[in-house]
């Protein structure tokens, strides 16, 4: 594993490893087959990535799309590796170049589509270089239970039939029990150990709600919590994804639209744009963002319900890559399920397919009307328990009344069948609210029901919103053509009384999403970052790639928090391996210096470390400080020590000792354990009490 922690920290730029990379990484680098499940942001593709350059060989990474191929090589070019990939955009010429730095061992990864890859002349091919690892990225995509199912990815299961000695990694965000086990089958990875990480995406904020004002509801979600941060908006069609896009851009948002219907220079156009620019919009159809390697996509909204969980979770996951507080927020209606159930059942699938799709949605409506935290509930349809509920959700933060409507649910029933279940909820609620201003209710007589103004107790809109929570919950079925309400069998157990039906009460717990803070900088630290995110958009302009490619977020916000003005120093921010302190170093490095912290920074230290630092770089005594602000010595030793920390104050002018001495507290200091513990007592002992505890902070701040 030597190889691999030095690649790791040389060419990404990390310390240490997450989670269960390192295991994965020493299975793949020894030959061994994997399918690894890990969330968006996870970090997969470190666990091919870097086998991929300590295995002799060319790693070949299967890929679905164009645009992801593209960006994971770009990505990886700025790191100083020799990727490429070879797909329909590439010349002959272009092709000829790719092959011969793979014949003469020069290319570490190659990245193919699945169908380009299983062609005969490819497969060819293959057998006659040198492969060290072949990696299924989107590995769910195999499976036809799954929710984004491509044929020709079952065909790659020829990758065991003609490399059998090959390792082979297969890796996915999103796989339910089911999904796992086709994965399993279809690629024939028997002999594979699953490695299962944590589906729980901490820094998502889950808020649903029920559509009424659809774009209203939008609109205030995304202008009070996200009133600047770039996003995604998902809806069912391309017409309501054209109408959301133009709608949000007549608010004054940098709002795009993304769907099959438009031509392939434009959704490349604006799904560049989405993806360099700061604050935009992308409005789309499912067909947009797997593989969006964007990490501050600071939302994801759901205009129209997705068709399950698995894509809820995928879609959803695409906002915070970065770690970052973030939102996923959904408005759903019946109208949604109607259309979904509608969906499979005019599809060509058998029907025990058709009854898989059928519970998968199930699933995600009670996801929906979930009274109890939404996180939990994600979690557990993923076989993944989560012992204590959230509390980042909106059932968490502002938790739902539910109200026991089991007569009112009887009476909206009984309406369905006493009008012969002809008729659609509007009328229906005239009926229970004595309305006879449609003609129709006096000609069928139904002013003469028993039911008829019986419940005029509750309001319109609070029908609408039961019957659509019946709906919703598969008590009632809905006609797709003439929109008429039907009973189904789950009703008969409310009819009876067998069953108590209970509304979440929507009005009173009216949801809420997080909003998400900017960056909490101060004054100072703020000129440095725009300056540094000036820096970056330029590098990444001249080379044409998106900005989170040269350096993310994360690691300019390091980089302000360190203020790095060395080139070893600068090694040490996450994110910068070898290749980039030497591509970028000296040009962050000059920005750095030329924005110095001044000797008292507000947004840094308390008021009372300020007036102690002030007076220190005054009259260079920690007795004087005491004296002029009259508190007592070791009070001074700890302000000064926390100016020592963000590098204010040098120790050495603080505690008059010399280099022996310092480095002599620093041994003893890691012999006592004070790095893990950082308890100073233990090495006050251990030095026999000859320094005193101020003196000792002080040294020792830094670590």
């Amino acid at each position: 594993m030597c190889a691999a922690k030095n690649i790791l920290k040389e060419v990404f730029g990390y310390d240490q490893f997450r989670n269960q990379q390192e295991e994965i990484v020493d299975d793949i680098v020894n030959g061994k087959d994997a399918l690894v499940l890990m969330p968006t942001g996870g970090g997969k593709s470190l666990c091919y990535q870097i086998p991929s350059m300590v295995r002799a060989g060319v790693g070949v990474v299967v890929s679905p799309l164009i645009a992801l191929m593209q960006d994971q090589v770009n990505a990886l070019k700025q790191l100083g590796v020799n990727a490429a990939y070879i797909n329909s955009t590439l010349s002959a010429k272009e092709v000829n170049v790719v092959e011969k730095q793979v014949k003469d061992g020069s290319l570490d990864m190659l990245y193919l589509s699945p169908e380009r890859l299983v062609g005969d002349k490819t497969q060819k091919f293959l057998k006659s270089v040198n492969v060290a690892l072949f990696a299924i990225d989107e590995a769910h995509c195999v499976s036809q239970w799954g929710h984004d199912f491509r044929k020709e990815y079952q065909q790659l299961s020829i990758l065991h039939e003609n490399f059998p000695d090959i390792p082979r990694i297969a890796l996915t965000a999103t796989a339910d029990q089911k999904v796992r086990a086709e994965i399993v089958k279809e690629l024939q990875l028997d002999g594979a150990k699953i490695y299962v990480s944590s589906f729980d995406r901490p820094n998502i904020t889950y808020s649903i709600e029920e559509q009424d004002n659809g774009k209203q509801q939008l609109w205030r979600f995304i202008n009070e919590s996200h009133p600047t941060d770039a996003g995604i908006v998902y809806c069912l069609s391309r017409r309501k994804v054209e109408a959301v896009a133009s709608f949000l851009s007549g608010k004054g948002r940098r709002a795009l639209p993304y769907h099959a219907g438009l031509p392939a220079r434009v959704r490349e156009s604006n799904q560049s744009e989405f993806l360099r620019e700061d604050g935009v919009i992308i409005v789309a159809t499912i067909a947009f963002g797997m593989g969006i390697d964007k990490p501050d996509v600071r939302f994801v909204a759901h205009f129209s319900m997705p068709k399950n969980i698995e894509s809820y979770y995928q879609e959803t996951g695409r906002a915070g890559r970065d770690g970052q507080a973030s939102n996923a927020w959904m408005a759903y209606n019946y109208k949604d399920v109607v259309m979904q159930r509608q969906f499979i059942r005019d599809s060509d699938a058998a029907d025990e397919h058709k009854n898989v799709l059928h519970n998968k949605l199930d699933s995600l409506v009670d996801l929906c009307e979930q009274l109890d935290c939404r996180r939990q509930t994600v979690l557990k349809y993923f076989d993944e328990s989560l012992a204590e509920p959230c509390g980042n959700c909106d059932n968490c933060l502002n938790p739902p009344e539910k109200i026991d409507a089991t007569k009112e649910a009887q009476m909206a029933l009984s309406a369905i069948y006493r009008t012969k279940q002809q008729f659609g909820i509007m009328y229906l609620i005239d009926v229970l609210l004595g309305n006879d201003g449609d003609e129709r209710v006096a000609k069928l007589k139904h002013n003469e029901l028993k039911l008829f103004g019986l419940g005029k107790d509750q309001v319109k809109t609070w029908w609408r919103r039961l019957y659509r929570q019946l709906i919703s919950q598969s008590y009632i079925d809905v006609d797709p053509e003439f929109g008429s309400l039907k009973l189904t069998d789950k009703s008969k157990a409310i009819l009876k009384g067998d069953e108590s039906f209970y509304l979440r009460d929507v009005v009173k717990s009216q949801n809420k999403s997080k909003k998400t803070e900017e960056v909490d900088l101060g004054r100072h630290d703020q000129i440095l970052w725009e300056e540094l995110k000036k820096l970056r958009m330029d590098l990444a302009t001249d080379q044409g790639v998106p900005p989170y490619v040269i350096f993310n977020d994360a690691s300019l916000l390091e980089m302000v928090k360190k203020r790095p003005v060395e080139g070893g120093k600068f090694m040490y921010i996450s994110g910068v391996g070898e290749y980039k302190l030497a591509k970028y170093g000296e040009v962050f490095i000059a920005v750095i210096k030329a924005n110095p912290l001044p000797a008292k920074l507000d947004n840094r230290l308390d008021e009372g470390v300020n007036v102690s630092l002030d007076h220190f770089l005054e009259h260079k005594s920690v007795e004087k400080v005491a004296e002029v602000v009259g508190i007592n010595i070791n009070t001074v030793y700890m302000h000064l020590s926390k100016a020592i920390a963000v590098g204010l104050v040098d120790k050495k002018d603080v505690t008059g000792l010399e280099d022996a001495d310092i480095d002599y507290i620093i041994q003893m200091a890691e012999m006592t354990g004070y790095l893990e513990e950082k308890k100073m007592k233990p090495v006050f002992d251990a030095l026999d009490g000859i320094y005193d505890y101020g003196t000792l902070r002080c040294v020792l701040a830094e670590l």
